[in-house]
């Protein structure tokens, strides 16, 4: 990888998508410490990190803290992420944007423009909740910003709707923003940009937890001292990390070459064909995306209820039926089933978007191949779509058991009584490590084959 990065900083054209790829993550970096206005920050964050908001401390946690911090970007990609997977679910059900799904450029474009409306709804919104529901409640706004002091004309009431107005624009904004860097990183820069936003933002938290870890161990920052045994803690972490890693790197970079044989054919005086080539289908051929969606998907409902209604029933109830941080076992098991469920629907949707057995079944006819000891066209096509199925079914079981480890681990932590800081495990967790690799081994996939299109160009000339 390291070498791959090296060679595309000697060609001017990649080296120019790397830097505005840089320069549009550390904007959005900059905008995950820009305060806003009106609010208190240190009374919001309590509320939200210190509250029984556990969804929201996760939310915060992908947003790299600027959530808890109150900054521009506290909404960050989430509002676009549950928009396109709303737009995608809809484009299986409704005709009319199915009928623009296969419009081909034209009707790509706009559908990228239905999922912005709907992400300016969303983003308004969790906005709304966000300012109502916390801003409010925890009386961390500064209504004297808004013309509510002693002796002024204006009413707590009156400044407290300014300041949600005030504060609801900017973070829709903000959220508006977040997309519009994910969209340019993907059009002039390298790679996936909402990949990449969520990338930086699991590595920020992650970094800052550790850094405070370290902290623990020689007593900066603390009260009560240094705490040595900290250390060992860290150590572990690190082991399991690098198994990870490796077990993640191996399963995504695995997959499944079917050979295809082509026959000779003689077209004038010159014989073409007769070599083989193969038909290759990666194990984890979705990536992460059916992780992020199922997670994303399952929890919008808990995100609206905890921002419009955090204290109702409805609330309590989610929480404990239904949530990975539930206190009662059955919610755990009820949350893993149903995101084992979601992460195989979008695995396999992903996977029929991605690989079409009929369509390869055709292009191998028609340039005189086949599959040994299969009939070409329809036998063909049945064949590869039951091989695609069953990769794409372990491919969706990978990361299935992936996304239960770390509550499995939080788990034994808790019956064991081996403690009950686990701020490691849910910061960085064996999840936010397999969107950390993935995305790494994404971008350095995108890289080299810009490379070797840029090398091929010079074989050319």
């Amino acid at each position: 990888m390291f070498e791959t990065i090296k060679n595309c900083f000697k060609v001017k054209e990649i080296r120019k998508k790397i830097w505005i790829t840089l320069l549009l993550l550390l904007i959005f970096r900059l905008g995950c410490y820009i305060p806003v206005p009106g609010i208190t920050v240190s009374t919001f964050s309590d509320f939200i990190t210190n509250g029984n908001y556990s969804f929201l401390e996760i939310l915060s946690d992908i947003t790299g803290g600027s959530l808890a911090n109150a900054t521009l970007f506290a909404l960050g990609i989430s509002p676009y992420i549950n928009a396109s997977i709303i737009v995608q679910l809809l484009t299986v059900g409704i005709p009319a944007l199915e009928r623009l799904s296969k419009q081909g450029e034209d009707g790509r474009k706009k559908i990228a423009q239905i999922t912005r409306y709907v992400t300016i709804a969303l983003a308004v919104a969790q906005a709304i909740g966000i300012v109502v529901n916390f801003g409010i409640q925890s009386d961390s706004i500064k209504v004297a910003l808004f013309g509510h002091f002693e002796g002024s004309g204006i009413s707590k009431t009156a400044a407290l709707w300014m300041a949600g107005i005030f504060l609801t624009v900017v973070y829709t904004a903000g959220a508006m923003l977040v997309m519009w860097l994910g969209e340019r990183i993907t059009e002039y820069g390298v790679s996936n940009g909402i990949s990449l936003i969520i990338f930086i933002g699991i590595l920020s938290t992650a970094g800052l937890t550790i850094v405070g870890k370290f902290g623990q161990v020689f007593g900066l920052g603390t009260s009560d001292g240094a705490h040595p045994e900290v250390l060992w803690e860290l150590l572990g972490f690190a082991i399991l990390t690098i198994l990870e890693f490796a077990a993640i790197v191996a399963v995504d970079l695995s997959e499944r070459r079917i050979p295809v044989q082509y026959a000779k054919q003689v077209k004038g005086r010159r014989m073409y064909g007769g070599q083989s080539s193969v038909i290759p289908i990666r194990i984890a051929g979705s990536g992460v995306m059916p992780l992020i969606f199922a997670f994303a998907l399952i929890s919008f409902p808990q995100m609206i209820i905890s921002l419009f209604w955090p204290n109702s029933t409805a609330a309590t109830g989610i929480t404990n039926w239904f949530s990975g941080s539930s206190p009662y076992w059955y919610g755990q098991l009820i949350y893993m089933v149903t995101l084992c469920l979601l992460i195989f629907a979008f695995a396999f949707f992903y996977q029929s978007m991605q690989f079409n057995p009929e369509d390869v079944s055709k292009t191998i006819q028609q340039n005189g191949g086949f599959i040994q000891g299969i009939r070409p066209g329809r036998p063909t096509a049945d064949y590869l779509k039951k091989i695609s199925n069953r990769i794409t079914l372990f491919g969706a079981i990978y990361p299935s058991l992936v996304a239960f480890i770390p509550s499995i681990l939080s788990m034994v932590v808790t019956s064991l009584n081996l403690g009950t800081d686990t701020a490691l495990l849910s910061v960085f967790s064996t999840t936010g490590i397999l969107i950390v690799v993935s995305v790494a081994l994404e971008l350095d996939k995108q890289l080299e084959s810009q490379l070797m299109m840029k090398n091929y160009k010079g074989f050319l000339k």
